[in-house]
């Protein structure tokens, strides 16, 4: 209490320190919880990525289409476990440019994969078996949620009606976005995307977009992506590792700029603070002095006023945990309509936050502290 009462008695200037701590420590949790989610996107997706290779069309990845007879092509090579042919297109035609993690539909055959591929938990329904054909569909996480839909419901896809045989349980990776159809299904919602032209001069029987390739485990998979581009023609092979590379880069800037956030709320926090602390010693002067006259130790006064320093801090601290706690969650309930939720407030995240802002408060003290512990008493008895 003796604590609050001192910083009450400068409640302006204690107050805009705070609201600058605040503001700094608001961006900081928003933007760690924006980083958070892309982090547990992008580890899921390595893992989901991890002993594939991705073969595509060399043009455009993934959106033009490869021929369906490179897949024998694959399997004759050495080194390759099981070949995986598939199309995906976007849930509707503009989905490609939505914000967020777009919706997608895959066309594949179960099975394929020789049980080497990304395993994924039923929620409710079942799997889609190599029976299965017509207007199908396995949902991932977050189209079930945005739809509201379990299995034996339909959806409505390309102006289709689907009846969804299963559900899925949340991955934190792009399979949530993602939806199985039969392969000769997503091969008719395909060709309907495709060109007039480039429709009419192919069968939609022939058509996929990707190939996924399972090396054997004792194979380099970069080994094997060199074999299957120089076998077949104008083929990009894109591996997990590279997979890896490429978006661990993107979320390296982005942490990158994380620090920085962190970085400028030191700064202005820890400058507001000096400067509070700075002026609350000067008005204190000649009290100092009377503790130092009556024999009040250095170290005690430096206690004190870090102390002060750190509650500022710490009432900074959980202002902005407060401020930034929900706009993560009005931004996350505005956007999970349309399974676009962006932020993942943990409780690390919330732990460094306060953490953070009190030891920052109580760096920016020690400074003062030091210099109101060496105050000559005489001299401080004597200030005006």
């Amino acid at each position: 209490m003796r604590l609050i009462r001192e910083l009450l008695r400068r409640k302006l200037r204690t107050s805009l320190t705070i609201l600058g701590i605040t503001i700094g420590i608001w961006s900081l949790v928003v933007f760690s919880s924006m980083a958070n989610k892309i982090n547990s996107f992008v580890d899921a997706g390595s893992a989901m990525y991890a002993g594939k290779i991705i073969v595509t069309d060399g043009q455009s990845f993934g959106t033009t289409p490869i021929r369906l007879d490179a897949v024998e092509d694959i399997a004759a090579l050495d080194g390759v476990a099981a070949v995986d042919p598939q199309v995906q297109v976007f849930w509707t035609p503009d989905e490609g440019i939505s914000f967020g993690v777009p919706k997608t539909v895959t066309g594949l055959l179960p099975g394929a994969d020789g049980g080497r591929g990304f395993q994924l938990e039923l929620a409710s329904g079942r799997e889609l078996t190599v029976e299965d054909a017509g207007n199908l569909v396995v949902l991932g996480a977050d189209i079930a949620k945005e739809y509201s839909v379990t299995a034996g419901e339909t959806v409505e896809i390309h102006g289709r009606t689907f009846e969804v045989v299963g559900t899925y349980l949340p991955t934190l990776a792009a399979a949530d976005t993602d939806s199985h159809v039969p392969l000769g299904t997503a091969q008719e919602l395909y060709l309907a995307t495709l060109p007039p032209l480039v429709a009419e001069a192919v069968e939609a029987s022939d058509l996929a977009n990707q190939i996924v390739v399972y090396p054997e485990a004792d194979q380099d998979p970069a080994a094997v992506a060199a074999a299957i581009e120089a076998t077949v023609d104008n083929s990009v092979a894109l591996t997990g590792a590279e997979f890896e590379e490429v978006i661990g880069s993107s979320s390296a800037i982005f942490n990158a700029i994380i620090i920085g956030v962190a970085a400028i709320s030191l700064v202005v926090g820890g400058l507001s603070v000096i400067n509070t602390m700075a002026m609350s010693v000067a008005e204190r002067t000649r009290e100092i002095g009377i503790k130092r006259a009556i024999g009040g130790p250095r170290g005690r006064i430096i206690r004190e006023l870090v102390a002060e320093a750190g509650l500022i801090g710490l009432i900074g601290g959980l202002l902005g945990l407060g401020l930034g706690a929900l706009v993560v969650f009005l931004a996350n309930e505005a956007g999970r309509s349309g399974g676009t939720v962006l932020f993942d407030l943990t409780p690390g995240t919330a732990l460094f936050a306060v953490g953070f802002s009190t030891i920052l408060g109580m760096l920016a003290g020690i400074i003062p502290a030091w210099s109101a512990a060496r105050l000559d008493p005489v001299s401080a008895l004597r200030y005006e």
